[in-house]
């Protein structure tokens, strides 16, 4: 067993968002959740991802925040397919994973990797009454909204809420109450909120915040399957094209920039980005899974 940390959605050292990965042997199975979700605590990072081959070229991936099992996770993803290539355990063809969310498939443009997220669609959209207790958990009111743009929550395997803000300036002021966003995330079944400020220059499609303290999340740096979902959310508003790569900036505020890409085709929603390695290397499975 190989246990390593790196950052995603970066190219650049203690940039980006930090994960853990667990790489097991093809010979083993997962651990039992326990035990995963123990190394998880310790090792401290917003997920780990756990990463089990198998003999037909595919790859078993389950995910882990500090205190639960999430189904998929879009940065953990990245790190660990980084460290794959790097380690020499995955080429330039495409891979096929499978996780708790369904099958998704990952592949390699140089440096860049990108990943399917599950097919997006839209779970609920609010209504005008609903938005003053959404603002206000972040300490805003609902003036701060763009007025072209509404709320909705969105899954690509997990479901967000889509916040809009007017300008990245609101964005990066807020006053965000953790408590307040955990029971409102229980309330609309969501993992957490993906606060975004449209279009703060020609060539990048938001500035993002995201919030999931419900999961032991008070803020990530750069959240993949919430850019899957803003990325379908900001395709239905006609605001980007099919096939385009849009940039997502992330982390600005927590001094951990991030830069995710993210792309609608006909097969769906990819969404990619660099991982640097920061560290690593065996550990006894027996010692630790025992």
């Amino acid at each position: 067993m190989l246990i390593y940390v790196a950052d995603a959605f970066t190219d650049r050292c203690f940039g980006g968002n930090p994960a853990g990965i667990v790489l097991l042997d093809r010979e083993h199975t997962f651990p039992d959740s326990h035990c995963m979700q123990k190394l998880a605590a310790e090792l401290k990072h917003s997920e780990t991802a756990f990463v089990l081959p198998d003999k037909n070229h595919r790859f078993h991936i389950r995910y882990f925040t500090p205190v639960r099992e999430v189904d998929l996770c879009g940065h953990a993803t990245i790190a660990a397919f980084a460290l794959l290539k790097q380690l020499g355990f995955a080429g330039t063809d495409d891979v096929s994973v499978c996780t708790r969310s369904g099958p998704i498939t990952v592949s390699f443009d140089q440096d860049i990797i990108f990943i399917s997220v599950a097919p997006a669609k839209a779970v609920y959209r609010f209504t005008l009454n609903e938005l003053p207790c959404l603002y206000h958990a972040f300490g805003l009111t609902d003036h701060a909204m763009p007025f072209h743009m509404m709320p909705e929550i969105i899954s690509c395997g997990l479901a967000d809420i889509l916040l809009p803000v007017k300008d990245s300036q609101i964005l990066n002021h807020m006053t965000p109450d953790f408590e307040q966003i955990a029971r409102l995330s229980d309330i609309y079944h969501t993992v957490g909120f993906h606060v975004f400020a449209p279009f703060p220059e020609p060539e990048t499609a938001a500035d993002c915040r995201n919030f999931a303290p419900l999961y032991g999340i008070d803020e990530e740096a750069a959240t993949g399957t919430s850019s899957g979902g803003l990325t379908f959310y900001l395709y239905n508003k006609n605001l980007i094209q099919k096939d385009r790569i849009n940039i997502f900036r992330q982390g600005t505020a927590m001094g951990r920039p991030s830069k995710i890409f993210g792309r609608i085709t006909d097969h769906g929603i990819d969404i990619g980005g660099s991982a640097v390695i920061l560290f690593g290397g065996p550990a006894s499975y027996e010692s630790i899974c025992r």
